[in-house]
């Protein structure tokens, strides 16, 4: 069984009403981005996500304890990848600890948290996996073309 290290609450921080942005399209950026986690958050599967993500999207994590070499990503991967992500944990939280844009830039820091659906590397079904991520996005046009990630697992 894996050791649970408690992870202190952030407050969430509220999602303006989303307005245009002068640099881009559409919503502005960081709005567009909180939908977006959000969706994750619900447990969105592609259909869901993909009105969020240009066709050029490409997923950049960083290595981590899941992925010791990190990845790079296609769009067709993280629409693939999302509906399996529905067999692999549930109950996913996102606590968004502050956001930073600049034209179509977007930095996330948040807390996630699921529960494990099966046993996987680490955490045993029924675990709750909880990592402190970090991710800039880049958003044109209303769509998110890439997202680099940075993931610390907490064991």
């Amino acid at each position: 069984m894996a050791d649970e290290t408690p992870v202190p609450a952030a407050p969430a921080v509220p999602v303006e009403p989303t307005t245009p942005d002068e640099t881009t399209a559409g919503p502005r950026p960081v709005d567009r981005v909180l939908e977006f986690i959000r969706i994750l958050e619900a447990g969105g599967g592609a259909a869901e996500i993909r009105p969020y993500l240009a066709d050029t999207f490409t997923l950049v994590e960083a290595p981590h304890l899941l992925a010791p070499e990190g990845s790079t990503r296609t769009l067709a991967d993280v629409l693939a990848g999302a509906d399996q992500s529905s067999e692999v944990v549930a109950n996913q939280e996102f606590t968004i600890r502050r956001t930073t844009s600049e034209g179509g830039r977007v930095a996330v820091e948040a807390d996630w948290s699921a529960t494990v659906l099966m046993d996987i590397r680490y955490w045993d079904r029924g675990e709750t996996i909880r990592a402190r991520t970090s991710s800039v996005f880049e958003v044109r046009d209303g769509l998110i073309v890439s997202q680099d990630s940075y993931d610390c697992y907490f064991r």
